[in-house]
C-alpha cells in the first residue's frame, strides 16, 4: 500500500505540471472545494496540493511594498492551506492505521507517523524543484548556479535517504518490528474557541 518510490514521483510529477498551470494532475475536490480521496495516493497528491500552495502564499507574504491589507489575506490563506495540510497528515495516517491491522504492542514506538514523513517529502519536492530553478535561472551569476547545483544534490540525497527510512518503517510495522499512532495536531490558531484573540475580539464586540 505504501510505496514511498511512487510518492516522490507523484510529487514531481505533480509539481513540474502544477507550475506548468497543469490541471488535470488536480486531486477532486468536492462542492465545497475541499479535497475527496478514496486511496492513499490520492490523499497524498491532496496534500501535495495543499503544500505546493502554501509554498507560494508564503512566497506572497514576503513580497516587498505591498499593502497590510494584501499581507492580512495572505496570512488567511496560508492559516487555511496549513489547516488542510495537516488535515490530511492526518488522513493519511488513518489509511495506514486501517492497511497494517493490528499492530504489535510490544514494538518499539516510531515518534514520527509515516504522514509526517510523507509530508517532509512534499516539502523536499518543492525545495529541489525551486533550486533546480536556480541552477538554470539566466539572470544569476555563475556562482549562484554552482552554490544551487550543490544545494541540488544534497536535497537529492536527504529525500533519498528519507524515502529508503519511510519503506524501511512500513516495512517494519507489517513485520510486527515497529509500530506508530496517529499523532493529533491539535492546531489552535484556526479555532474561533480556543485562539485568545478570536475569543477576546468576539466578546468585546458583543459586549460593546
Amino acid at each position: 500500500m505504501l510505496d514511498a518510490r511512487q510518492i516522490t514521483e507523484l510529487h514531481d510529477k505533480a509539481t513540474a505540471g502544477w507550475h506548468h498551470v497543469d490541471t488535470s494532475l488536480d486531486p477532486p475536490k468536492s462542492k465545497d472545494s475541499q479535497p475527496t480521496a478514496d486511496t492513499l495516493i490520492e490523499v497524498a497528491l491532496a496534500h501535495h496540493r495543499a503544500n505546493f500552495d502554501l509554498w507560494h502564499e508564503e512566497d506572497k507574504a514576503r513580497e516587498p511594498d505591498v499593502s497590510d491589507a494584501y499581507i492580512t489575506q495572505v496570512k488567511h490563506a496560508i492559516d487555511a492551506f496549513n489547516q488542510t495540510r495537516n488535515d490530511l497528515v492526518e488522513a493519511m495516517d488513518r489509511a495506514l492505521l486501517a492497511a497494517a491491522g493490528t499492530q504489535n504492542s510490544e514494538a518499539p514506538l516510531q515518534s514520527e507517523s509515516p504522514g509526517l514523513i510523507v509530508d517532509r517529502l512534499s516539502i523536499l519536492a518543492l525545495k529541489i524543484y525551486h533550486t533546480a530553478e536556480e541552477v538554470h535561472r539566466a539572470s544569476a551569476s555563475e556562482a549562484h548556479h554552482q552554490k544551487n547545483l550543490s544545494r541540488l544534490a544534497l536535497l537529492e540525497e536527504q529525500r533519498n535517504d528519507l524515502a529508503n527510512c519511510l519503506d524501511t518503517l512500513w516495512s517494519d510495522v507489517l513485520q510486527g518490528k515497529r509500530r506508530f499512532k496517529l499523532y493529533r495536531q491539535m492546531k489552535m490558531y484556526n479555532d474561533p474557541d480556543l485562539n485568545p484573540m478570536v475569543y477576546a475580539h468576539k466578546a468585546a464586540t458583543e459586549s460593546s
